[in-house]
């Protein structure tokens, strides 16, 4: 009977794994379609991607439980160059991060028990040797890698794991979305420590979305226990980028060597990496990992042509450009078809007012503009969706109108389809709410010019650019933008913090496998409910959630609890169809994911959801 049980887990696992990877090469077959929008110039298709589909192997030497790596065997030695936009990371701490850079950058120096493959989509083993999933669908048996360092040589062991989850995870430091997110009626997973390198996970019901939280970096315990034990105020500040870089303990391909804030990061190889070739040779081959921190996309398109950096992004206008230079130059483009990040204007529809110094987030009056179903909807008919795919991504791309990302394999394809621009239409809601327009100035039904600030994070020339046009389309409506790009961290501190803003046009990365990772994003009380947030810091009695946002907690509280895939999928496209009724989020454009990479490296297969260095322990150069 047991045997049965789990030779049909493995026959759904592979059946899986074939689905997903079906569905992801068939978005990275097909070209973008250049014809279908009006360009002034002519591209061909881009590289089909082939994928590696060789399963991981474990190989076990003098005690230690390997990971073999997939690629081919190659050099030692090295440096790979690469870069980010802004001003670098908030923190080094991976439970304090909340957004992409800081994320991204800490990713590396620490790994899960669990990882996402990024050739296939199916949630494999990684610090953990293997999974084992109990009959009654709640209990998660998790055996780890024996004999496995940390970077200070310390050994790594299912304490670290259990500490990790039982303390910081589900005690709640740091920044709470992967907590919220694996919250089941209420109730949190209990975390057993078996033995030195078992853990039992078992939820209160089968959920489905479990096996990719445990995805999550494992901290190591006799670093970080030092900061729980102090509390949560403190663990806020723990592994601040003020941090001696070397004093960081790690477990991922990669440790920091140096930080030099708003120039670069230097990272180094990790000599007790667990994963090797098939050789037996530890890797990763590079000996360093430098990126610089550039102030905006034109920096790092320069840095690259100048040789500064060895891969990048091309935005949609530099495409024909590089494609026609590809064949007498010395990189690769590769087009990994539509991103997973969702780019939208989001308006404060918060309430409430600060308890420490009883004043409104938001204006009352802009307030009550914000919170009408009918101004969100005029604001979606007004937006030209099209101009922005033509000129803010010069064709490259193509208009987004839903919650999911166009590569999700839940994206609901008749909310997807999306609608015309419509300015009179536009006109027509605002009407109904009592707006009137007078010397082409909008005003609303008690005489209040509308009027409100549109920010946006600085150095980021599409989002500049699409501020631009966004306000250029709402002076059709009589509406005054005062758009303002800011600092990053400021933008982020105003978002997560303080909450005084307006209107704000950013971009959240979306699972393509897994709506409820945006469970903190639609829940009324999670972190990333941007449109409606709350703090501890509001005053509770005006602390009312709208009725469509009752709504999105109990599909997703449903859909989470739900195994069958099109069960869950009538969840998630009721969801998305909420969001297209009342716009708390108006999307607007869904750019094609355009890489550039020098040929001197090899092991390079980059895949839609890994990105380009996905694999970065396996690539070397070869000049």
């Amino acid at each position: 009977m047991v045997k049965s049980i789990i030779m049909k887990k493995v026959i759904y696992i592979i059946f899986i794994s074939l689905l997903v990877f079906v569905l992801l090469k068939g978005c990275i077959k097909k070209d973008p379609g250049f014809d279908t929008f009006v360009t002034n110039f002519d591209v061909r298709p881009l590289n089909v991607i082939e994928y590696n589909m060789q399963e991981p192997e474990n190989k076990t030497i003098n005690g230690v439980d390997y990971l073999v790596a997939r690629g081919d065997t190659g050099k030692f030695g090295g440096d790979i160059i690469t870069s980010t936009i802004g001003e670098g990371p908030k923190t080094f701490n991976p439970f304090n991060s909340n957004d992409a850079t800081s994320t991204t950058l800490t990713s590396i120096m620490y790994d899960g028990l669990l990882y996402t493959d990024p050739y296939t989509g199916v949630v494999r083993p990684r610090l953990a040797k293997s999974v084992q999933i109990l009959p009654d669908k709640k209990t998660y048996i998790i055996q780890l890698r024996k004999g496995l360092k940390w970077s200070d040589g310390r050994e790594i062991t299912a304490d670290d794991a259990y500490y990790t989850y039982n303390t910081i995870i589900f005690g709640g430091f740091g920044d709470t979305s992967a907590r919220d997110s694996m919250y089941v009626e209420g109730k949190l997973p209990e975390v057993e420590l078996i033995d030195k390198y078992t853990l039992k996970f078992t939820t209160p019901k089968p959920f489905a979305p479990f096996l990719r939280n445990l995805t999550l970096p494992v901290a190591p315990k006799h670093i970080f226990k030092i900061a729980t034990d102090k509390g949560k105020d403190y663990f806020r500040t723990f592994h601040s980028t003020n941090i001696n870089p070397e004093s960081l303990v790690t477990s991922g391909p990669f440790k920091l060597k140096e930080y030099i804030p708003a120039q670069r990061l230097i990272y180094v190889r990790n000599p007790n990496y667990y994963i090797i070739d098939k050789n037996g040779d530890k890797l990763p081959y590079l000996d360093r990992y430098l990126v610089l921190i550039v102030g905006d996309l034109n920096n790092d398109i320069i840095k690259f042509e100048a040789g500064e950096i060895d891969t990048t992004t091309i935005p949609g206008s530099m495409v024909a450009r590089y494609r026609e230079n590809e064949k007498h130059s010395n990189y690769t483009l590769y087009n990994l078809g539509p991103t997973t990040n969702t780019s939208f204007i989001v308006f404060n529809l918060n309430p409430r007012k600060n308890k420490t110094n009883n004043k409104y987030y938001v204006d009352p009056v802009k307030s009550s503009w914000f919170n009408d179903k009918n101004f969100r909807e005029a604001i979606d008919y007004a937006i030209d969706r099209q101009n922005l795919v033509l000129n803010v991504l010069s064709g490259i791309g193509e208009p987004l109108f839903t919650a999911e990302g166009i590569p999700s394999i839940f994206l609901n394809e008749e909310i997807a389809k999306g609608h015309k621009r419509d300015i009179e239409k536009a006109k027509e809601l605002l009407k109904q709410s009592g707006f009137y327009l007078k010397n082409n100035i909008l005003y609303d039904k008690k005489g209040n010019k509308v009027e409100f600030e549109l920010l946006t994070n600085a150095g980021n020339t599409q989002r500049e650019a699409t501020g631009v046009s966004i306000k250029e389309d709402l002076s059709e409506l009589g509406i005054t933008v005062n758009f303002k790009p800011i600092e990053f961290n400021s933008l982020v501190n105003r978002l997560s913090n303080t909450l005084d803003w307006e209107a704000i046009i950013i971009a959240l990365t979306g699972n393509p496998l897994e709506p409820h990772s945006g469970y903190n994003v639609w829940n009324h009380n999670g972190a990333l409910h941007l449109f409606n947030q709350r703090s501890d810091n509001d005053v509770k009695s005006t602390d009312k959630i709208l009725d469509f946002e009752y709504e999105l907690d109990k599909i997703f509280d449903s859909a989470a609890l739900e195994l069958d895939f099109e069960k869950r999928k009538q969840l998630y496209d009721k969801y998305q169809q909420i969001v297209d009724e009342y716009n708390p989020v108006i999307y607007l454009y869904s750019p094609l994911n355009i890489v550039a990479i020098s040929n001197k490296f090899k092991n390079v297969s980059p895949t839609p959801l890994g990105g380009v260095i996905h694999n970065i322990e396996e690539i070397y150069i070869d000049e």
